[in-house]
C-alpha cells in the first residue's frame, strides 16, 4: 500500500543521492496551474501508457501527488495501478500540492519549469548578448551581414518565424553552423518563440568556440510581435542536410576539446552494456539526432529525443531524478553538445562512444497490459451511453450528438451521473480507452466497447465548461495567436523563474 510521504520529507529526498520519481498525475491544464519544481507530469490518463518509458525500474522510489492527496483522490488510484503494475516503492505526497505549499515550500506555473529555469540562470550568469527585436529589424534593413538562426524544431517554425530565418533546432547548430554562417565575421541571431531556447541555442555556439559575434534575440518571436513587426508563417528555409567531411572534422574536434575542457565522459560499449544490464540503477539510452536519421536506422532499444528538445523540455523524457542518461548520435558532436547541456543541469549524463553503431541494445520496457475492448459500430448501437474521450477543445469544436465529454479522473463519476449501464468511448487512441475502461469496470460498468463510425455530430463551444477543462492549460494559451497581454504574461513568468528558485533548486545548476 502507499505510504504517506509529508512535505519536508520530499523535499529532503529531492535533494539527496540516489534515484526518485516525482510524477504529478492530475491532467496537464490542473499541472501547468501550479506544480512542485522536479514533478515530471504523468496524467493519470495515460499512466499506464507512459510510465514504464518514464520510470523504466520497476523497485524505483516513486512519489506521486495530486491537489490534496486525499485517500480516494487521483495519487490514490495511480499508486493502486503501480503498485499492481509491480512498482514496490510508491508514496503519496501527503496533503499534495496544498501541503507542500502550506509547508512553505513554492509551487510553479507553466511546462518544462526546470529546463526553463536553467537558461534564465544561464542568461544571468553567463550575460548572454542579445539584441533587440528593433535592433535586428534595422540590421536586416541595412543589409548587415547576418544570419537568424531558429532554434526551435521544423513543425513549430513553421507556424511563424522572424523573416529570413533559418530552421536550425539547437541540437544540430554546433554540428551544422558552419555552412549556414561559413565567414567568422558574419553576425548569428538565434531566436525562438520567447526566451529559453534563444539563450541555450546562443550560448551552445559560444560555448562551442565559434568566431562569430553570436546573439540570442530578446524575447524571440513573441518579442518581434510586440514590437509591431510582421512574422513570417509557413517558411521552409532549412539547415543543408549534409555536413562536409572537412566541416565536420572541425566541429568534431571543437566537440572534443569541450568535451575535455568540461569534463563530459565517454563511455564504451562495455561500460554501457553493465549501465543498461544494472537492475540497481536506471539508465536511459538516448538517440539525439533527427527525426529523420532515427527512422532511417537506429540501436535498438534507443528512446529519440532529439538534442535541443532534450534539453529544453527533460522532463517529458526522464521520469526518475538522479538516473544516468547515456547519448547517442552519429558523428560525436551532438551527443557531446547535449550532455554538456544536461550535465550543467544537474544529470548525470554521458556520451556513448560508438555513437549509433554500438553493438549493444537496450532492454525495451513492455507496456502494460490493457482490457481489450469489444467493437461496436456507429449504427448498431443499442443503448449504450456515449463517453467522447477527446481532447476538449476538440469536443467542443463537434462531437457525437449526445455523447458526453469526459476524462480518466472523472469517467466513472460521470458514468454514474449519466446512470450508465453500457458504455460506448469514442477516442482516438484506443489505448486511451482501454485505459479509461479500467475505472469503469472498478465502477462495476462491464460493458464497456469502443464506438467505431461516425454518427450524427454537433457543436458545443461552451461544453465543456472552461472551469471542467482540466486537460487545457489556459496559461498565455494564445499568445502566438495574436493576444498581446497574454504574450507579455508568458514572457514575464520566464523572467520570473530564476527569482522563485529556493537555494537547494539554485545550486543544483552547474553553470
Amino acid at each position: 500500500m502507499a505510504k504517506p510521504v509529508e512535505p519536508r520529507t520530499l523535499k529532503s529526498w529531492l535533494h539527496q543521492p540516489g534515484e526518485i520519481a516525482l510524477l504529478d498525475v492530475r491532467e496537464a491544464g490542473q499541472f501547468g496551474e501550479a506544480h512542485l519544481f522536479y514533478a515530471v507530469p504523468l496524467p493519470y490518463s495515460r499512466l499506464e501508457l507512459d510510465v514504464r518509458a518514464l520510470v523504466p525500474r520497476l523497485a524505483t522510489r516513486i512519489v506521486l501527488c495530486d491537489e490534496d492527496g486525499a485517500t480516494d483522490g487521483v495519487a490514490a488510484r495511480a499508486a493502486r495501478r503501480l503498485e499492481a503494475l509491480g512498482y514496490s516503492d510508491v508514496g503519496i505526497l501527503a496533503g499534495g500540492t496544498r501541503a507542500w505549499a502550506g509547508a512553505g515550500y513554492r509551487l510553479f506555473a507553466g511546462v518544462n519549469v526546470p529546463s526553463k529555469a536553467f537558461a534564465e540562470v544561464i542568461e544571468v550568469d553567463q550575460h548572454t548578448p542579445h539584441l533587440s527585436p528593433a535592433e535586428v529589424h534595422a540590421m536586416a534593413a541595412r543589409g548587415e551581414k547576418m544570419v537568424i538562426v531558429d532554434g526551435r524544431p521544423f513543425s513549430e517554425y513553421q507556424k511563424m518565424n522572424i523573416p529570413g530565418g533559418i530552421c536550425c533546432p539547437n541540437g544540430e547548430l554546433a554540428l551544422r553552423i558552419a555552412q549556414i554562417a561559413p565567414e567568422p565575421d558574419t553576425r548569428i541571431v538565434v531566436n525562438c518563440a520567447g526566451r529559453t531556447r534563444s539563450i541555450i541555442g546562443a550560448e551552445t555556439l559560444r560555448r562551442f568556440g565559434i568566431a562569430n559575434p553570436v546573439h540570442a534575440l530578446e524575447n524571440g518571436t513573441q518579442g518581434w510581435f510586440l514590437a509591431g513587426l510582421e512574422l513570417e508563417r509557413g517558411a521552409t528555409r532549412r539547415y543543408p542536410a549534409a555536413v562536409p567531411e572537412a566541416a565536420l572534422r572541425e566541429s568534431q574536434a571543437r566537440a572534443s576539446a569541450l568535451a575535455a575542457r568540461a569534463g563530459v565522459p565517454l563511455v564504451d560499449d562495455g561500460q554501457a552494456a553493465a549501465w543498461l544490464a544494472d537492475g540497481s540503477r536506471t539508465t536511459y539510452l538516448f538517440d539525439v539526432r533527427t527525426p529523420e536519421e532515427f527512422a532511417a536506422g537506429s540501436l535498438p532499444g534507443a528512446i529519440h529525443a532529439p538534442g535541443g528538445q532534450l534539453q529544453q523540455t527533460t522532463d517529458q523524457w526522464v521520469g526518475t531524478r538522479g538516473a544516468r542518461l547515456l547519448l547517442a548520435d552519429s558523428e560525436g558532436v551532438r551527443a557531446i553538445m547535449t550532455a554538456d547541456w544536461l550535465r550543467r543541469m544537474g544529470h548525470d549524463a554521458h556520451v556513448l562512444a560508438s555513437g549509433v553503431r554500438a553493438k549493444r541494445a537496450a532492454p525495451v520496457p513492455p507496456r502494460p497490459a490493457l482490457p481489450e475492448l469489444p467493437i461496436v459500430e456507429a449504427g448498431a448501437l443499442s443503448g449504450e451511453t456515449l463517453i467522447d474521450l477527446r481532447d476538449s477543445a476538440a469536443y467542443r469544436a463537434g462531437h457525437a450528438r449526445g455523447a458526453i465529454w469526459s476524462i480518466r479522473p472523472r469517467i466513472a463519476a460521470d458514468a454514474r451521473a449519466a446512470k450508465a449501464g453500457r458504455v460506448a468511448l469514442i477516442a482516438e487512441d484506443p489505448m486511451l480507452a482501454r485505459a479509461a475502461a479500467l475505472d469503469l469496470h472498478d465502477a462495476g460498468i462491464a460493458s464497456v466497447a469502443l464506438l467505431r463510425g461516425e454518427l450524427p455530430q454537433e457543436k458545443s463551444p461552451a461544453t465543456p465548461p472552461d472551469s471542467e477543462r482540466i486537460d487545457f492549460l489556459f496559461f498565455a494559451h494564445d499568445r502566438h495567436q495574436g493576444n498581446p497581454e497574454a504574450a507579455r504574461t508568458y514572457l514575464n513568468w520566464e523572467l520570473s523563474l530564476v527569482a522563485q528558485l529556493d537555494a537547494e533548486e539554485r545550486a543544483a545548476f552547474r553553470t
